[in-house]
């Protein structure tokens, strides 16, 4: 059975949020090096998916086609690329500065989703508008003056999502082929095994109690990325991609709470326009 649209987007939303606020505690607070966290952070979530993936093991012989190992293989490259950059610049740099250019991600997967894919052309366009209309509304308002000179960090962060956009879409081609745990759980551990042969950090990086802030994260990406490959399935790209859009509402939220950063009138602006394309397509899905 379908999940609800609406459960559906806030549970992304939500998911995203609460890691990715967690991270940066992690990184900031914890005072965790972006090269420890990368690797051991892959090593968490594929132990913990090892517990449940053989449940719902499935591949077909498709993947092993040689075209789709490539796409494979450069998913993992661009994947391990995405998450060094932006853990790098999350390490030093305000979540709040980094928002902006993290925002860029999913107007890059719309745009790249609807140049790649014929299926995502064919939908409705007021679909297609709307999502324009959200992506657009989310990067503009938070774009300031000073973002537009870039620092290392900054510059990490932007390429980190566009490294990312990359990613989701070229997912989107090999999918159909894995159950979304098994292809979840290949990905991340092949870049366990890449980034700990090339980066070699030493566990000892990692006190006890960071150790259990990344199992936490760690569950929650797991939770957020089986929510993220069923609506790929399900729903498309650029219409899943819509959706979550929301997650970047609840990171300031969050971010406001915890770790008191604060957020302008313009991110109430963005949050109401975001909030009303994403309610139109509901209410049009």
């Amino acid at each position: 059975m379908p999940i609800p649209l609406l459960p559906f987007a806030a549970s992304g939303a939500v998911s995203e949020a609460t890691a990715t606020v967690i991270e940066k505690n992690i990184l900031r607070k914890r005072k965790i090096d972006y090269k420890a966290y990368t690797v051991w952070g892959f090593l968490v979530i594929s132990l913990i998916m090892a517990l449940i993936v053989w449940k719902f093991w499935g591949i077909k012989t498709e993947a092993f086609q040689l075209k789709n190992i490539l796409i494979m293989a450069f998913i993992i490259l661009t994947s391990a690329l995405a998450n060094l950059l932006t853990f790098y610049a999350m390490k030093w740099e305000k979540i709040t500065e980094m928002e902006p250019l993290r925002l860029f991600q999913p107007l890059f997967v719309v745009i790249l989703a609807f140049i790649f894919y014929s299926s995502e052309r064919n939908l409705p366009f007021p679909i297609i508008i709307a999502s324009l209309i959200a992506c657009l509304a989310l990067v503009f308002s938070h774009i300031k003056k000073h973002h537009f000179q870039l620092n290392k960090y900054l510059t990490a962060t932007l390429l980190g999502s566009f490294f990312f956009a990359v990613e989701l879409v070229a997912s989107k081609a090999i999918l159909p082929y894995y159950s979304s745990l098994t292809f979840y759980f290949i990905r991340c551990s092949l870049i366990f095994l890449i980034t700990v042969a090339i980066l070699r950090p030493s566990p000892k990086a990692i006190d006890k109690k960071s150790w259990f802030y990344i199992a936490l994260s760690s569950a929650i990406w797991i939770v957020y990325r089986m929510l993220l490959y069923y609506g790929y399935n399900i729903h498309g790209v650029i219409f899943t991609t819509t959706l979550f859009i929301l997650g970047p509402i609840f990171i300031y939220i969050f971010a406001s709470i915890f770790l008191k950063e604060k957020w302008t009138w313009k991110n109430v602006v963005s949050s109401i326009i975001i909030l009303a394309c994403v309610a139109y397509m509901i209410l049009r899905g």
